[in-house]
């Protein structure tokens, strides 16, 4: 890869935020532009530095990492953050997906499945086990996936999501369908509505499981 990935680090745990730094620093094609001890200085760094990955911890002091993730979310629908854990089954890790988080890697992962997961998510990849695809799905008000995407959603719609599903951001959904960023954000608007899901990363996953993507993709 020859464009760097500009990461920034989120944890309060000094000791694992420099390793973690220290460690991707290593890594060929990524590149740590900063950190941050806590959720509120993670908004302000996400929002001054544009990363492109972001690590978030989710047990700070002050503002946690899901509140963080809400707000980035709010202000950048595009960022692209994965969740740092010590648990696969944390409740919270379902809660920051479905606040729009991409995935999350465990704290004693392996360095090569981290940089993977960062790799994955920079090109707006879902890093999901099926367990938590299922649980992320689980609330009673989403629709199922069964439902009949050519009688919900229009063509373009569909479309829309199929490139939600394939990582694209909004300005490389516009530029793929010759359409103007507003418009895809109407379509979002729309296909979010339609489905009973609350941001892209549940419309991402929801299209996953709708087979949407081909067996490559």
């Amino acid at each position: 890869m020859d464009q760097l990935i500009r990461v920034l680090v989120v944890d309060d745990h000094t000791v694992v935020r420099k390793g973690l730094c220290s460690l991707l620093t290593s890594k060929y094609g990524i590149e740590v532009i900063g950190e941050a001890a806590d959720g509120l200085d993670a908004v302000n760094k996400a929002r001054d530095l544009q990363p492109d990955v972001i690590l978030m911890d989710m047990v700070m002091p002050g503002m946690d990492g899901l509140v963080a993730i809400q707000e980035i979310k709010k202000e950048d629908p595009d960022a692209r953050i994965l969740i740092l854990s010590s648990f696969s089954e944390d409740v919270q890790i379902v809660a920051a997906i479905r606040a729009g988080a991409l995935g999350y890697v465990l704290k004693d992962s392996s360095p090569d499945e981290l940089v993977h997961t960062i790799h994955s998510a920079y090109l707006g990849k879902l890093s999901l086990s099926e367990d938590m695809f299922q649980l992320v799905l689980s609330k009673p008000e989403h629709v199922s996936s069964e439902i009949d995407l050519d009688a919900a959603l229009t063509e373009r719609e569909i479309d829309v999501l199929r490139e939600l599903a394939r990582g694209s951001s909004n300005p490389e959904i516009a530029e793929t369908l010759s359409v103007s960023v507003t418009t895809v954000r109407s379509h979002i608007s729309s296909i979010l509505g339609k489905l009973a899901l609350e941001n892209r990363t549940q419309a991402a996953i929801y299209a996953n499981k709708a087979g949407l993507l081909t067996a490559e993709e």
